[in-house]
């Protein structure tokens, strides 16, 4: 039975080390899985182990060491359940340098995990659900208005010696001056750098397009999928980045029809179908189909109330150009 034990022990060893063969493995498993005292018997000795490396990973790895701290937990740990075992620990030395790897990937993932659990707990995450819009005020008296489907992440320490957000989505931002810290807004395709404006920034996931639109001030925009000269972009201008091609164009544009959905409106100015159904999909919680491509080249024009209109009323109204029809069950919506 002892020498049962020991050839266990060695399993166990060789197998958080990295250093067993598939029949070896199946060999443990099998063993594990024969009893609930073996599962629980093998989760200490793995706990044991890293705990023996660890105590040493934090200052500098000392193979002999780690494997005296292991063995005296062994011992401290044997539970009544468990017969006394003598541990072959000349056939588990030779494990001694797959252990050092473990306790460097230990320590490191270690370290990467807590780096990453620190950003996390210093995030802060704000969303509009679809059908719905949020505002908030950042730290620094920014004013965000967030459209549907859209997310803003900024750090808790926003304003002290930094103002970056990322974005996915839609959001309008009237952005307090600050001369002495830029306002920087991201997403994976565009960057915005701006002192103190006022600016629409539209980039769902989705999209084919990402829009900027200045109503106040200036802001220079970085192309973060092709390499390009910074674009500065002043009141009642546009640019529009083509995230296939990724080229900027500029043009100039009425920025204040760009932002009545701000106020709860809906404004298609001789828009593509497929932008309208996107449009009505984030403002309504729906989902719109097209039972023929033929629909996608008509375009449309009007404007809406989301507070006093339902999806229905506006379908109703593209209905009345004679050029669609749509059936609606629930939130499936069929054009056709």
């Amino acid at each position: 039975m002892e020498e049962r034990n020991s050839h266990i022990d060695e399993l166990i060893a060789a197998f958080l080390s990295n250093g067993l063969d598939k029949e070896a493995r199946e060999e443990l498993e099998a063993w594990i899985s024969a009893s609930e005292d073996n599962r629980r018997y093998f989760m200490q000795q793995q706990e044991i182990w890293f705990s023996a490396v660890q105590e040493e990973e934090c200052t500098h790895y000392d193979a002999d060491r780690a494997f005296e701290v292991f063995r005296q937990r062994v011992a401290e740990h044997r539970t009544s359940k468990q017969p006394k075992r003598t541990i072959g620990w000349k056939s588990v030395f030779k494990y001694a340098a797959a252990v050092l790897v473990v306790g460097l990937v230990s320590f490191f993932s270690y370290q990467k995990g807590e780096r990453n659990l620190k950003e996390a707990l210093t995030q802060v995450e704000v969303e509009a659900p679809l059908g719905a819009q949020t505002r908030l005020r950042l730290p620094d008296g920014t004013l965000v208005v967030l459209n549907a489907g859209s997310r803003l992440v900024y750090p808790q320490d926003f304003g002290v010696d930094n103002r970056e957000v990322e974005l996915s989505g839609e959001g309008y931002f009237e952005v307090a001056r600050n001369e002495n810290l830029p306002f920087h807004v991201q997403t994976p395709s565009l960057s915005v750098r701006v002192l103190g404006t006022k600016f629409n920034f539209r980039d769902y996931p989705n999209d084919e397009d990402a829009v900027v639109s200045l109503l106040e001030g200036k802001v220079a925009l970085g192309n973060r999928i092709r390499e390009e000269a910074e674009i500065i972009l002043l009141p009642d201008e546009q640019v529009t980045l083509d995230k296939e091609e990724g080229y900027m164009k500029k043009k100039s544009t009425k920025v204040k029809n760009s932002l009545e959905w701000t106020s709860g409106r809906l404004f298609f100015d001789e828009m593509p179908l497929p932008e309208v159904a996107k449009i009505l999909e984030r403002s309504y919680d729906v989902h719109i189909t097209f039972a023929t491509d033929s629909l996608r080249k008509y375009r449309f024009y009007g404007r809406f109330n989301r507070s006093e209109q339902s999806v229905r009323d506006i379908l109703e109204v593209l209905k009345k150009t004679g050029k669609i029809r749509y059936i609606q069950k629930e939130k499936n919506i069929t054009l056709y």
